[in-house]
């Protein structure tokens, strides 16, 4: 009796979470079988929790505390070792399985009501998430990678004293493996008639329950393990990112690019404008940085003679947490030699919609709530109309005069503090630091549909080639779906003297600011700012070096994954595609 009411306070139904997946991309087999002998046994309902008379919310919500589970936890560990002095093993090594959960599910898709397939023998193994007891007849629910099915047991059917195993040591958690015939019962459950059973994994703590499954955010993404239990549709958002990951190199290989691999620990963090990691290698004697691009290094390869070469690979920047960045994140980088800017474009549009097309079967997605139509051609704008489009203002007519450009900016973002004088001030060098500023907090937010912002302003764009033209401005363009960027896209700079001086530029800006910084503002965010400047910024002459041995004209694009798998699942946010997202280290509670 005492061994019942663990079982009963053990073993809860999991909660199946409500967050939608655009498609089931679960593989059945395709085989049918419809058996002709028929079973008059006691039909099986559908699984439900086991939960005793009279309990409440309130005791619900207790059975997840701490103290209830190090109870359960003990028990479960009697348990095992009480298995093991029977002579079973509850960690097994092995278990051959004939199918899988939907393989079972579709194969026997035309089984009628109440026949069994006696002449057949099937094997399964899977996760015990639901199970109910009638004296002498128990079902439980197993899932596995592809789906659940139910385990039939009934204890004449079952070798020696295995029902008595099952109500005394199987709990919910517990992985399991059965064999035994297939059933339909007579209320229409698809389930294996279980001849055999063993315990393959013993869980020793609960499931979070029916009622309340696993809501907290923050252990979602910090135990992401058991959020993948409680919401099996949380799996199904890891499976379409590798298929999305899939199609990108498929789509680069059918193109004729070559996937290589660059370090991820350089001696100059170039590539991009950001804040690296820091760590120190000991037998070298020297700081190494985690790259923050892949970019310099693929360039490095075209120098070489590859002419299209990618790579997809995780990039490390030290720098804020949202739910739009991680610090560590997954980007796919493209160069190919002898072409410009317009081809990225393509490039892009062939991507997206292909990934599109795998994920969903048509270019029509939802998105939060918001319909986003991928039909090609996507609108293309230059950076300066779009501007002009949403303020009135035209930036072109301010030439240098970077401190008109910075009072006209200051009405648009309705910044009059000093605080706010200051950041303008500290990081808005040029009038193309304005432009991009009001950019990005005006016609960002606002480009929903598919848009190629082109033609950035040179003093943002430290690696782009200059227009052709027009003066001032570079052949780079930013891919923008749902008011976040998706891609960055330059005519690469190939001049080593020009691609020199920028260098030298951005450098000279980097420690102005961080100077102007210190001696500015010192409120908390002003101290964060310090902060995120307080890197130095070097020059990488191997790949100044590399460039003066002649690189061929060509074009180069980085394509955020993360924030593409968001936008085909319809993720909100970019912890919820990473699987085990950075996180604040969690607060020790004093006892």
């Amino acid at each position: 009796m005492f061994a019942l009411r663990v079982w009963r306070s053990s073993s809860h139904l999991i909660t199946l979470g409500s967050r939608a997946v655009p498609v089931n991309i679960r593989t059945k087999a395709r085989a049918r079988v419809r058996c002709c002998s028929s079973s008059s046994s006691t039909a099986a309902a559908t699984p439900s929790p086991i939960v005793p008379p009279g309990t409440s919310d309130r005791r619900r919500r207790s059975s997840s505390s701490t103290s209830d589970r190090d109870s359960i936890r003990a028990i479960r560990l009697k348990k095992v070792e009480e298995l093991r002095s029977k002579g079973y093993e509850p960690y097994a090594y092995k278990w051959d399985r004939s199918h899988t959960a939907s393989q079972l599910q579709e194969i026997y898709s035309n089984l009628a009501n109440g026949e069994e397939c006696k002449e057949v023998s099937v094997s399964i193994a899977g996760r015990n998430v639901a199970r109910r007891a009638f004296g002498k007849l128990a079902f439980l629910t197993i899932r596995d990678d592809s789906g659940t099915i139910q385990l039939y047991c009934e204890k004449e059917s079952l070798a020696e004293d295995q029902f008595e195993q099952l109500k005394t040591f199987v709990d919910v958690g517990d992985i399991l493996g059965a064999s035994g015939s297939i059933k339909r019962t007579e209320k229409g459950e698809l389930s294996v008639y279980v001849k055999y059973f063993e315990i393959l994994t013993k869980s020793l703590v609960p499931l979070p329950d029916k009622y309340h499954g696993l809501t907290d955010i923050d252990k979602r993404y910090r135990q992401r393990y058991v959020d993948m239990i409680a919401n099996p549709e949380v799996a199904d958002v890891f499976r379409i990112r590798a298929k999305i990951v899939s199609e990108i190199r498929k789509t680069m290989e059918s193109l004729g690019f070559i996937e290589v691999e660059t370090p991820v620990l350089q001696g100059a963090a170039g590539g991009a404008d950001a804040r690296p990691f820091v760590t120190y290698h000991n037998s070298l004697g020297r700081d190494l940085y985690l790259r923050i691009a892949t970019e310099l290094h693929l360039k490095r390869m075209l120098v070489g003679g590859l002419e299209k070469v990618f790579e997809i690979g995780r990039i490390f920047r030290n720098e804020g947490i949202s739910t739009r960045h991680n610090p560590e994140f997954t980007t796919i980088e493209m160069y190919e030699a002898y072409s410009d800017y317009q081809s990225m474009m393509n490039m892009a549009e062939e991507i997206v919609t292909r990934c599109a097309l795998v994920v969903h079967g048509k270019l029509n997605i939802d998105y939060q709530g918001t319909e986003i139509s991928l039909k090609r051609p996507w609108r293309k704008e230059t950076m300066h109309n779009l501007v002009k489009e949403a303020t009135g203002v035209d930036f072109n007519e301010f030439g240098n005069n970077v401190e008109d450009a910075k009072e006209v900016a200051k009405g648009i973002l309705g910044m009059r503090s000093e605080d706010t004088d200051n950041i303008l001030a500290q990081t808005c060098p040029s009038v193309g630091h304005v432009l991009n500023e009001v950019f990005e907090t005006i016609v960002e937010p606002n480009l929903i549909q598919p848009t190629f912002v082109l033609d950035y302003p040179v003093e943002i764009s430290p690696l782009a080639k200059p227009h052709r033209r027009y003066a001032g401005l570079t052949e780079r363009f930013e891919l923008f779906i749902c008011g976040r960027e998706i891609a960055n896209a330059f005519s690469e700079l190939t001049d080593p003297m020009d691609q020199r001086n920028r260098f030298e530029e951005q450098i000279k800006q980097h420690n102005k600011k961080r100077a102007a910084l210190v001696t500015g503002s010192k409120s908390a965010e002003g101290k964060r700012e310090i902060d995120d400047c307080s890197y130095e910024v070097s020059l990488d002459e191997d790949f100044l070096t590399s460039l003066e041995y002649g690189m061929p004209p060509a074009s180069g694009m980085g394509l955020g994954i993360d924030r593409l798998v968001m936008l085909l699942t319809n993720s909100a946010s970019i912890r919820d595609v990473i699987a085990f997202p950075i996180l604040k280290i969690q607060p020790q509670v004093s006892s």
